[in-house]
């Protein structure tokens, strides 16, 4: 008897454990875009970032388009030519799909570019590649702000 209490026992366990870690899984998307800043204009190319790509994002986010964003700043290598990342995360394929259209409706919104020095984009970034599609297989991610 004592047998099949434990047998019983572990394939509860099991279960519940197989459930827990197969449900993880989020349907959140993300895109990753890793940006070189260009010929000495850091100052240009983080106040475009955050007063153009920072305010669609939270624009994006106040009519529910995009879950959360991140701008990431990194040191430059060889082995990585770049100094930022650029993380916006989507809920669901549905919002990731519906990306495009909904950011040239914010760009409508929002107006002309803002620009440090009347510099172009070109002229203090580069994207040298981006990831689109990016899974998550954690259900939340938590964003600690100092």
């Amino acid at each position: 008897m004592k047998t099949i209490h434990s047998k019983t026992l572990f394939l509860v366990l099991f279960f519940l454990f197989t459930q827990s870690v197969f449900s993880q899984k989020s349907e959140r998307i993300s895109t990753v875009d890793f940006v070189q800043i260009v010929n000495e204009n850091k100052a240009e190319a983080m106040f475009y970032y955050e007063y153009n790509w920072k305010v669609l994002r939270n624009m994006a986010m106040q009519k529910k388009y995009i879950h959360s964003f991140e701008i990431m700043e990194t040191s430059y290598s060889a082995a990585a030519p770049f100094h930022l990342m650029l993380i916006t995360t989507y809920n669901n394929k549905e919002q990731y799909e519906q990306r495009e259209k909904h950011f040239q409706e914010l760009i409508k919104l929002n107006g002309k570019l803002n620009l440090l020095n009347d510099k172009k984009p070109a002229e203090f970034r580069k994207n040298l590649f981006y990831k689109e599609n990016v899974t998550h297989h954690s259900k939340e991610i938590t964003i600690i702000k100092s």
